[in-house]
């Protein structure tokens, strides 16, 4: 998607979701979070974010694509504010979020929409603060919202925020929502949580070695319907597909293939009435194109 500007003053931004291909935990660090490692896939498919500038100063969310979400809890009107707040902005916005990606999946969106929020409103406010400015600006809302303000596939280490860009090859990928919201903060006290695994190496990730994720064993075990949805994605994997994984500390799972005609045949064998996408991985994210698109128009003009 490229960002649209519509003729009153709204501009359409693409907030994508992403995987984690693989997910494990080497420790406990001292401040008390946790020492991860994983891969970030970003993907052609996610949620879409309206905004509009104000001269009142006000930050205003509009709609209700999350019910039950309070403003003060609603990343992209918390990025925003944020933003305005470190960049001493006078102006104001109008946002809207239109969501796609489900909540407590583990597929990214609420730091896919705040990371949107501080480039586009980076460019359309003029501060200028640069990536890595806003990367920083993005890890005080969330683990996940550095990798989405860079854009690009990566290995990441620490909290998930020391990104190392990665090349992967082009892939198609069948989505599954249990629709069960997974409590991460439960997850990681979780007894039988695997907390302490040997530190991974690209070469590992790469071979195959590297695949699974820490918290899909607790999760399968405690909840019914996240099992279920994983005995149903093995039962279409074939010999060009890799086995059903789960995605970050969510319960949302998926499985590679590496055509879009394979994964649709796929889908089809679902059981009826299994919330399923079929997407694909992004060479990098689509924001960074609406971005490079609407800078361009802007020097023009």
């Amino acid at each position: 998607m490229i960002a649209r500007t519509m003729a009153d003053g709204w501009s359409v931004w693409p907030a994508p979701a992403k995987l984690n291909l693989f997910l494990r935990i080497l420790g406990r660090r001292d401040d008390g979070y946790h020492a991860l490692q994983t891969v970030f896939r970003i993907l052609e498919w996610g949620d879409t974010i309206s905004i509009r500038l104000r001269d009142d100063g006000r930050i205003v969310r509009h709609g209700d694509s999350a019910p039950g979400l309070a403003e003060a809890d609603d990343l992209a009107i918390r990025a925003a504010k944020l933003l305005q707040t470190t960049a001493n902005v006078l102006k104001g916005a109008d946002i809207i979020v239109e969501k796609r990606i489900p909540t407590g999946g583990g597929f990214g969106g609420g730091s896919s929409d705040a990371a949107t929020v501080l480039r586009a409103l980076d460019l359309l406010w003029e501060c200028d603060l640069g990536v890595e400015a806003l990367a920083g600006l993005g890890l005080r809302l969330g683990a996940d919202v550095p990798v989405f303000v860079h854009g690009h596939n990566a290995w990441a280490e620490g909290l998930g925020e020391r990104l190392q860009p990665l090349d992967l090859p082009p892939a198609w990928y069948l989505l599954v929502d249990p629709e069960v919201h997974a409590a991460t903060a439960e997850l990681f006290q979780a007894p039988e949580l695997t907390r302490n695994a040997p530190p991974a190496t690209i070469s590992d990730f790469v071979s195959g070695t590297a695949l699974g994720n820490a918290f899909e064993p607790v999760l399968r075990c405690r909840n019914q319907g996240v099992d279920a949805a994983f005995v149903a994605l093995s039962k279409t994997c074939t010999d060009t597909a890799r086995a059903p994984r789960l995605t970050g500390s969510g319960s949302g799972c998926f499985v590679e293939f590496a055509d879009r005609e394979s994964a649709e045949n796929a889908r089809a064998k679902l059981p009826a009435g299994l919330k399923a996408w079929v997407v694909a991985g992004a060479g990098r994210s689509p924001l960074l194109k609406a971005l490079e698109t609407t800078f361009a128009s802007s020097a023009v003009r």
